[in-house]
């Protein structure tokens, strides 16, 4: 991550050059000298020594662009993303997209993250949605187009907010089933259709802690390329209801702001048999600390 950003996946994005997506000529001219960032089906990148991003040239692997999604440059050099099994080419390791963020210069982890969602619409979306026909990717892998009744399908990216609530001296966390134990975050959700912002806020809220919100603005946003979404940072205001879980979270509660800064000075990564007390926050990579840190800020000045 870039100090320039508080969050991943900010800095260093593409021109993403979407002129260049309908002149296969141009783009096949600059294939050669082109970065491809090779993907496995299950998002992971191929990888050098250290873990480092291993993306070789267009000439290293021969041919032309092909089925290669064309992501955009960057000082005049193209990088593609191309299925890792589509090619005749050895990388020693693989790397999550997790643990690239915290590894990786900001421009490397941009640029994996726009990659792995788009690889990830490219895997889910074989079949066209009104006739069940195969689509063939044209664009640079940015419009699918069906073989049978000409419908065209465009990358799909689902919203969702995620919102710092609180009550004036306290912040509302939420934690889920599966995660390690004293892990809590702040609450998100998906935006439902015919819906807005600020009530897939105050609803999600609802429904998963019983907190009503009263007032919420908007501050920030990350891509959040797990697999393929927007998350949409929202501050929110609400009273000092007692939280009743639903059926997607094990727990809720309030947290005073001591509580809040002795989580964010603890590593987020620790395990319970390193420490027994206290709270593990979001990674410093996510908006979701982000939003932590900034509701803080807001209490303690």
């Amino acid at each position: 991550m870039n100090a320039a950003s508080p969050f991943a996946f900010i800095d260093g994005a593409l021109d993403r050059a979407d002129h260049l997506r309908d002149d296969p000529d141009t783009l096949a001219a600059l294939w050669p000298q082109a970065r491809v960032v090779l993907l496995e089906d299950d998002g992971r990148a191929c990888s050098g020594d250290n873990d480092a991003l291993l993306a070789p040239t267009g000439e290293m692997l021969g041919g032309g662009p092909g089925t290669a999604i064309f992501l955009g440059l960057h000082e005049g050099v193209a990088w593609f993303a191309q299925r890792a099994n589509t090619v005749a080419f050895d990388a020693p390791g693989r790397i999550d997209l997790r643990a690239a963020a915290t590894r990786w210069p900001a421009f490397e982890s941009t640029v994996f993250a726009q990659a792995r969602a788009m690889l990830h619409w490219h895997t889910r979306h074989r079949f066209c949605g009104v006739c069940g026909g195969e689509l063939a990717f044209v664009r640079a892998g940015w419009l699918g187009r069906c073989t049978q009744c000409g419908s065209e399908h465009y990358p799909r990216t689902d919203q969702a907010i995620i919102v710092a609530v609180s009550d004036g001296e306290r912040l509302l966390l939420g934690r889920q089933k599966n995660w390690p134990p004293r892990r809590w975050s702040v609450i998100a959700g998906f935006v439902e259709p015919g819906e807005s912002l600020e009530q897939t806020v105050a609803r999600e809220v609802l429904e998963e802690t019983g907190v009503r919100v009263t007032a919420s603005r908007y501050v920030a946003s990350q891509p959040w390329a797990f697999p393929g979404s927007l998350m949409l940072g929202f501050l929110a205001d609400a009273g000092p209801d007692i939280p009743v879980v639903g059926d997607e979270l094990d727990d809720a509660r309030w947290f005073d702001a001591d509580t809040i800064r002795a989580g964010l000075a603890r590593d987020w990564a620790v395990g319970p048999e390193e420490d027994e007390g206290g709270i593990a926050l979001s990674a410093p990579m996510s908006i979701a600390r982000w939003l932590i840190q900034s509701w803080l800020a807001s209490v303690t000045r």
